[in-house]
């Protein structure tokens, strides 16, 4: 049976608001929140632990048995929907436990990427491609409600590692993986023409590029060939390139 809510200091309320708005409060409280009605709908159909659903009056939405129900009136949907335009579902996850860090040749590192957009865009990319991605020291949170909105549901479907940029390196080190790194440099290769399926590539962030860390154990550095007269491609672009070389390399 559905539970109402009306009033905006609400326990689940506050609490909802709170996993929103904190990264903190989120990896605190082993949780988060998906904002829509198809990003709900992958929850519960990849087995993420969904607590409950909060509706908006009037929306139809399937409830399953074990999940609670919270109707709330339009209004306060409003109030607690970071979108402009409210779907009025919104489901409270239970964050996964956190995945071992576990390379393998062909994996995608993100290095200090920031724009929840573009970290999304890329976890659904590399799922769409079956790509595995680590991140490393510096990312967006994979379960702040922009990049879960912009996964489109890969982040029920595959969970993201998060890792140490030195535990990285070492497991690198210890597993014979040599590392490329995407760099606008005088060294940089064709990225057409590097082995990315026996390496670990590595993306760095919108701004400042890859790291010293990872650009000081690079074996390899590569570049996406483009035209003389753009300087760079969107953080988000660039790895959906080097997902698709590594899809087409494997095949």
């Amino acid at each position: 049976m559905a539970e109402w809510i009306t009033s905006k200091t609400n326990a689940t309320v506050q609490l909802v608001r709170k996993l929103m708005a904190s990264r903190k409060y989120r990896y605190e409280y082993r949780a988060f929140v998906a904002d829509g009605a198809k990003l709900a709908e992958e929850a519960l159909r990849w087995g993420l632990g969904v607590d409950a659903l909060l509706l908006r009056e009037g929306v139809d939405f399937p409830v399953p048995a074990g999940v609670r129900e919270l109707r709330v009136p339009e209004g306060l949907m409003r109030e607690i929907s970071r979108m402009e335009t409210p779907q009025g579902v919104l489901a409270l996850c239970r964050m996964p436990e956190p995945a071992p860090l576990e390379l393998v040749p062909g994996s995608l590192i993100l290095d200090g990427l920031q724009d929840p957009g573009n970290l999304g865009t890329i976890l659904r990319a590399a799922d769409a491609f079956d790509v595995p991605v680590v991140l490393a020291d510096g990312c967006a949170d994979p379960y702040g409600e922009k990049t879960v909105r912009a996964t489109m549901g890969a982040v029920f479907r595959r969970p993201p590692v998060q890792a140490e940029t030195q535990a990285i390196l070492d497991q690198c080190r210890a597993r014979g993986l040599p590392v490329c790194v995407t760099a606008l440099s005088d060294r940089a290769e064709d990225i057409r023409r590097v082995d990315l399926k026996a390496c670990v590539t590595v993306i760095g962030s919108e701004g400042q590029g890859v790291s010293e860390a990872f650009l000081a154990a690079a074996a390899r550095e590569a570049i996406i060939p483009m035209s003389p007269r753009c300087e760079s491609l969107n953080a988000a672009v660039a790895a959906t390139v080097v997902l698709w070389e590594l899809r087409r390399e494997c095949k």
